[in-house]
């Protein structure tokens, strides 16, 4: 009740903090009884809205696909971008702009799909190789030796027109601003039905914890559960980086708020970081909005500074999380 409270407190704030302050009577005033002449009701309306609904919706996709990829995988340091989820995504959004002169988000959003997949298959693969197979570490190094190659091929690619690349620039570093409600109502689909497979599969999640043999003991179809999983974090991390960006940590973070604060079971960490990485997100969001003096920080930004002392936290201890 009380993280539900703040998020809606976030989401207020969110509408009401900028470089405009807004009352939160005009807030209201601005949804309920649009004025277009106001320039409050704008600034809240066309600019914040769609901002905040996509901190909503992009929070919930990365920290879910994060809390996916733990159960999935039993690696407590798993996450969208950690294991080259994200950097797929991106790197091949950054192709299609590139190459392909592809702009707009719904185009963008399949190439995002298809980097997600061929990416997460190709760190499985390298991580799941030579004796000992697939291991969290390896996997871990995997996935940051990927996405390092692949974020320093994106740089390259978008040094080669920095004028028709300007605005991939900051796509690349992750943030919710300049977006739009076309923005919003195009990813909204995919991250809804990515979360609902991430609700049904849920309970499935708990015996896989237990251990591959375990589960099948105990009638759980791990192929079926896996694919189901895997399709849900193609959904989520593809269309969450296809709006704001290869955001990192917020998948990483939620779910081990999650999971400290609601216990072990998969079912209350997947309903938990449905609504904790929403308020990690617009919380990073609206900080950015004020570290500096003049402009906005990136949010993809502020999460790499509180998300990396959560890592090394989390790196350092023997049994992170319990799982």
């Amino acid at each position: 009740m009380a993280s539900c409270l703040a998020l809606v407190l976030l989401v207020l704030l969110s509408l009401a903090a900028g470089t405009r302050p807004v009352s939160v009577p005009t807030v209201f005033h601005a949804l309920i009884a649009y004025d277009a002449g106001s320039a409050e009701h704008i600034a809240v309306r066309d600019y914040r809205l769609p901002r905040t609904l996509l901190g909503l919706l992009c929070g919930a996709a990365f920290g879910v696909s994060g809390a996916l990829i733990q159960a999935t995988t039993r690696n407590p340091l798993a996450d969208p971008g950690l294991l080259g989820v994200n950097a797929g995504a991106a790197f091949f959004v950054t192709l299609a702009a590139g190459f392909l002169g592809l702009q707009s988000t719904g185009a963008q959003l399949w190439f995002a799909f298809l980097g997600a997949i061929v990416v997460t298959v190709l760190v499985y693969a390298i991580g799941s190789g030579g004796r000992q197979g697939s291991t969290p570490i390896r996997l871990l190094l995997a996935g940051v030796a990927v996405t390092s190659i692949l974020s320093g091929i994106g740089s390259a690619i978008t040094l080669l027109d920095p004028v028709a690349f300007d605005s991939m620039r900051v796509w690349l570093l992750g943030t919710l601003a300049g977006r739009d409600m076309n923005v919003v109502l195009t990813v909204a689909p995919f991250i809804v039905a990515g979360l609902v497979i991430a609700a049904l599969i849920s309970p499935a999640l708990n015996s896989i914890a237990l251990g591959d043999d375990n589960a099948r003991a105990l009638g759980t179809d791990i192929n079926r559960t896996r694919l189901l999983a895997a399709i849900s974090v193609t959904l989520l991390a593809g269309a969450g980086t296809a709006a704001a960006g290869p955001i990192g940590f917020i998948g990483l973070m939620a779910p081990h708020v999650a999971r400290w604060l609601l216990g072990p079971d998969q079912r209350l960490i997947v309903a938990g970081t449905m609504v904790f990485a929403p308020i990690l997100l617009l919380a990073a969001d609206i900080m950015g909005r004020f570290l500096l003096q003049t402009g906005e920080l990136e949010v993809g930004i502020v999460t790499a500074f509180l998300g990396a002392p959560i890592l090394i936290l989390l790196v350092r201890r023997a049994k992170a999380s319990g799982l």
